[in-house]
Parts: structure tokens; sequence; C-alpha cells
């Protein structure tokens, strides 16, 4: 059984900045690729970044590139998503995902979400 647990999420202004921890327990967290979503209402759930086993590789949504910034503790089991110069489009719930096998493909583990608001 995997457990993922967000946190760091709030209301802040457009151009502010949060920072997302996902706390992951249950099994070797070192082993696998980790994630982030976000879900806005009345939108399907959309990719926003994802990590290597070892940090190495990092992928990210052309919609957050150059601004949000992923990475991963493994002595700590917790995943970060830095997220600067916000916008009122980033609005949304942020789930952290965690692979079931060691390559990045569906379906996935899923934290309870964090929500993230972005005034104007």
């Amino acid at each position: 059984q995997v457990q993922l647990v967000e946190s760091g999420g709030g209301l802040v202004q457009a151009g502010g900045s949060l920072r997302l921890s996902c706390a992951a327990s249950g099994r070797t967290f070192s082993r696998y690729v980790m994630g982030w979503f976000r879900q806005a209402p009345g939108k399907e759930r959309e990719f926003v970044a994802r990590v290597s086993w070892n940090g190495g590789n990092l992928y990210y949504a052309d919609s957050v590139k150059g601004r949000f910034t992923i990475s991963r503790d493994n002595a700590k089991n917790t995943m970060y998503l830095q997220m600067n110069s916000l916008k009122p489009e980033d609005t949304a719930v942020y789930y952290c995902a965690a692979s079931r096998t060691t390559t990045w493909v569906a379906p996935f583990y899923w934290g309870q979400g964090t929500q993230v608001t972005v005034s104007s």
C-alpha cells in the first residue's frame, strides 16, 4: 500500500510563489518516477511535471516551463514542486502521483490533492 500526502497549497496573489510537498510512504520511494498533476474546476486533470527516480531527468508541461521546478529528496521520501510567477490560470487542485513500476505509465498512485488558488 502506497500513501501520498500533499501539503503546501494555499491562496497567493498573481506573481507570487508556493512550494508544494508530497510525502510518500509504504514502499521504496527512490525506485519510482514521481510527478504532479492538476485539475481546475470543470476541466480534466492535466500533467504538470515529473521527476525520475534519481532526480536526473525532469519533464514539464509547456504551460509551467520556466516557472515551476520539480525535485525530490529520496532520503526524506518527499517530492517538491516550487511554483514561481504564479498566474490565475494556475488555480487548481494539485495532485501528487507515483508510478506503479519503474516507468512513467498509468495507472498511478494518487494523493488526495491540495488546493492552489491564485488571485488576480
